[in-house]
């Protein structure tokens, strides 16, 4: 589906001086189906991206060398830093830096990276052509569920819209308005981290947190008691993971894919949440054998803990994800008299109530939500193990890292 309709004139147009006829509902039915909601953040990142393919389709005469230089076989993206290094971008650069500035804000990762925001061809097949110089689209996500897009809308260079179908990658180039989606989750990754352990350290203000390798070799003396000999650490490894085909649609790009995992403090009556980047897991139906470690018992209760496969969301902020999944386990573990009685048995009724809470208090895709590996057990080996919702097959091998010799 391609059809061309009128210019319309989006909410917050960023570049100056920029007039066009709107488009009447008539014409142009949303893109966001009537049952669904999206957050004031959501709604706002994307009708500033829409400014921004406006811009971008009116500057393009003038852009297009400087994004020739930029994206290439190698290379999809052209990042705001390279852009802001050209005279030729440097009007459309501005406009850019702002969005970026303020998104980096509403994101809650302001202090863990300089820039996220991009311009991206949206699949490798449209760069023969593009390069060929066939005139691009230029788009950006619609809001809200993507289950629930009817197309997805792209400017061209004479101010028209065109609507693209949401799944049938386009025969014309697509140039994305993004942010950058492997930058982004990794600075996000580590606010979420950094924002679990500050609100853990200020519950325990008078227990000093201690760092993993700390806390194992604390744990070890004890056990064993032994002050010399640095204890052996006791961990889970990922050798293989498969995700089954979720029908992402083509301008998402690759998925962002990271893990959560859930379980207990062994010293205090707290819950335990570890956030773990798997930035090689890029798309659905491919083997992927990453040998990461994914879990250190030590950092455990009853050497059992269960982890979430989540995808990275547009319209997440990451600190106040971090403290959602916080205080929901906190409140969960804080709602069972005896935690001893039940044992291991209490950490998937954790791990439920996150994930009761995912649709109402931060997520805007259904998405999000990949997968659950449920009571994974210490020195246990699963082969080709299929989680709860049989979209992800992973193995785990128990891998013992003894000190230096």
């Amino acid at each position: 589906m391609n059809i061309t309709l009128p210019l319309a004139i989006t909410a917050g147009i960023l570049s100056a001086g920029v007039t066009a006829a709107p488009v009447s509902n008539a014409q142009l039915a949303p893109t966001l189906d009537k049952s669904s909601s999206a957050s004031p953040t959501m709604v706002s990142v994307t009708e500033s991206k829409r400014a921004l393919a406006l811009s971008l389709s009116q500057q393009y005469a003038q852009l297009a060398p400087v994004l020739h230089e930029e994206i290439s076989q190698y290379q999809l993206n052209a990042p705001l830093n390279e852009l802001k290094r050209s005279k030729r971008a440097a009007p459309f650069a501005r406009s850019m830096v702002a969005m970026d500035e303020t998104l980096r804000v509403e994101k809650g990762i302001e202090d863990y990276t300089d820039t996220i925001m991009e311009l991206r061809l949206a699949d490798k097949t449209m760069l023969a052509r593009w390069q060929a110089g066939q005139s691009p689209l230029f788009a950006w996500e619609p809001e809200g569920n993507d289950k629930n897009w009817n197309y997805i809308e792209a400017y061209d260079i004479d101010g028209n819209i065109h609507l693209l179908d949401v799944y049938d990658v386009p025969d014309r180039p697509v140039l994305v308005v993004d942010t950058n989606s492997r930058k982004e989750l990794k600075a996000g990754i580590k606010a979420m981290n950094d924002e679990i352990q500050r609100l853990q350290g200020l519950n325990n203000a008078n227990i000093a947190p201690q760092p993993m390798a700390l806390q194992s070799r604390s744990m070890a003396e004890n056990t064993f008691d032994t002050q010399a000999d640095t204890p052996s650490i006791s961990t889970t490894v990922l050798k293989k993971i498969r995700l089954k085909d979720d029908h992402e649609p083509w301008i998402s790009g690759k998925a962002e894919v990271y893990a959560i995992v859930t379980g207990v403090n062994p010293s205090r009556d707290e819950p335990v949440l570890d956030i773990i980047d798997m930035p090689y897991l890029d798309y659905s139906e491919t083997d992927y054998s990453p040998n990461q470690v994914m879990i250190y018992w030590q950092r455990y209760r009853w050497s059992a803990a269960d982890m979430l496969l989540m995808e990275k969301d547009d319209g997440t902020n990451y600190k106040d994800l971090a403290r959602t999944l916080l205080e929901v386990a906190t409140a969960a573990l804080k709602a069972i008299p005896d935690p001893e009685v039940q044992a291991y048995a209490i950490i998937p009724q954790l791990t439920g109530k996150i994930l009761e809470a995912i649709p109402d208090s931060w997520a805007t895709n259904d998405d999000d939500f990949v997968d659950v590996f449920y009571t994974l057990r210490q020195g246990t080996m699963y082969n080709d193990y299929s989680a709860a919702g049989n979209n992800a097959t992973a193995t785990f091998a128990p891998l013992t890292i003894d000190p230096i010799q």
